[in-house]
C-alpha cells in the first residue's frame, strides 16, 4: 500500500469514526450501493476520495 493510499484510508476512518448519525446513514448507503456492484468501499474511497467525501456530506436525496 502507497503513502496516499494509507493517508486516504486513515482519512476514511477518521470520516467513520466523527460521523454524525446522519452521515453513518450515508456511508452505510454508499458502502451498500458499492457492495452491490461487486466493489469494496475501502477500494472507491482509495480511488475517488474527493467524490466519496462529498457526496457523505451533502444531502442525500434520491428520486
Amino acid at each position: 500500500m502507497s503513502p496516499i493510499e494509507r493517508k486516504r484510508l486513515e482519512k476514511l476512518d477518521d470520516l467513520v469514526l466523527n460521523a454524525s448519525s446522519s452521515e453513518l446513514e450515508k456511508i452505510q448507503e454508499i458502502d451498500h450501493q458499492t457492495q452491490m456492484e461487486g466493489l469494496s468501499f475501502y477500494d472507491v474511497y482509495l480511488d475517488s476520495s474527493s467524490l466519496i467525501h462529498q457526496s457523505i456530506k451533502k444531502p442525500f436525496s434520491e428520486s
